[in-house]
């Protein structure tokens, strides 16, 4: 089973990025890729609103389920959420740059918490999102096989 050493992160989160349509659809861009974490931004557009004109929390959420969905399967395990919560702690709109910023708060053997702060262009905390997954068995990369054959150059 691949440990985080032979995790190419970026692979991953370009992979997880590509096969994620809810992410396509949104049109969340991934940024960053570590051990652990991730960072993704959105810009948020008229059809992103809810009925008062606000960022719909459906979307914020999902800006930060994506960014909790990459860190939590860097370390090469397939990770499966079992719990996840959001606050939403200032509203956002039309135009605002939103940026999900997940971090490893604690990796057991089988589960790992991690916390996500949702932000918007002006370092404002519009979201602070907590999850828990569970470890599955198998590598992540048994769900990517055309990444890992790119790797091995084996096009």
């Amino acid at each position: 089973m691949p440990t985080d050493q032979q995790i190419d992160y970026q692979q991953l989160g370009d992979w997880m990025a590509e096969h994620d349509r809810a992410a396509q659809a949104l049109g969340i861009r991934l940024e960053a890729v570590g051990a652990g974490s991730c960072r993704a931004t959105l810009t948020v557009g008229e059809e992103m609103l809810n009925a008062v004109g606000l960022t719909h929390g459906g979307v914020t959420f999902t800006l930060a389920d994506f960014a909790f969905a990459v860190a939590s399967n860097s370390h090469g395990r397939t990770a499966v959420a079992l719990n996840a919560a959001i606050t939403f702690t200032a509203a956002s709109r039309v135009g605002d740059v939103l940026t999900a910023t997940a971090s490893e708060e604690n990796c057991g053997g089988r589960t790992a918490t991690y916390r996500v702060d949702v932000r918007n262009q002006n370092g404002e905390l519009v979201g602070l999102f907590t999850g828990t997954v569970y470890r599955r068995n198998e590598s992540i990369t048994e769900h990517m096989p055309d990444a890992m054959e790119r790797r091995s150059g084996n096009d």
